[in-house]
């Protein structure tokens, strides 16, 4: 088999990992990984969401998402209220309950985490860029959700440094960083044009890889 068939593999079973571990997690508190999933994407957010940006975020159907929530409310873990930005739509928030159980449902699978962390630094940096460009891969073929990622937004700006260790820059904080600062969903995202995009995936990929 060739390296891309191995790769296949390889990605399939940590996928095949992380379910068990959601269903690990789920069942004892009567949730499932859905609902799960809903409680975290809701904890990542500094401001209540909608039922159909939930939705988009976690790549499921608007029935899940309503089915999920309702079962959610019944439990006490979220209310639906009017929403800050358009008082005729409703927007979902935690209960403090809810966030409880978020907190205690967030932490990564230790086995994962120490796998992770028994990499190397520079294979750390190579690793991470590889996964964004693999999810900016599949935002671009409409297989998953944008996310809110330095190569997606509006602030990136991608190879702007000669020194090989630091090459990014974040106008947002205006300050450069490298491969091992990228991030996958940060909050201060600000989604790039069009134009903008097709130039920064254009600079972002004209650079080695190995940076810090």
């Amino acid at each position: 088999m060739d390296t891309q068939i191995h790769i296949l593999i390889g990605l399939s079973r940590i996928s095949t990992a992380l379910r068990s571990h959601a269903w690990r997690e789920a069942m004892p508190r009567g949730l499932t990984p859905t609902q799960v999933e809903i409680l975290g994407a809701l904890r990542a957010h500094a401001s209540p969401l909608r039922a159909g940006q939930l939705a988009d975020r976690l790549a499921i159907t608007p029935q899940t998402v309503t089915d999920a929530l309702t079962a959610l409310e019944r439990k006490g873990l979220v209310r639906r209220d009017r929403s800050p930005d358009d008082g005729r739509a409703l927007a979902v928030r935690l209960t403090e309950a809810g966030r409880e159980v978020a907190e205690e449902t967030a932490a990564w699978p230790d086995a994962l985490a120490a796998a992770v962390d028994a990499l190397s630094e520079e294979e750390r940096k190579i690793l991470l860029r590889s996964v964004v460009k693999v999810i900016l891969s599949l935002q671009e073929q409409g297989r998953i959700a944008p996310s809110r990622m330095c190569v997606t937004c509006r602030f990136f700006r991608p190879n702007r440094h000669a020194d090989p260790d630091r090459p990014h820059h974040c106008a947002l904080v205006d300050a450069p960083f490298g491969d091992a600062g990228l991030r996958v969903d940060c909050a201060e995202h600000e989604a790039a044009g069009t134009e903008a995009l097709e130039r920064i995936r254009e600079l972002y990929a004209a650079g080695s890889g190995t940076r810090d």
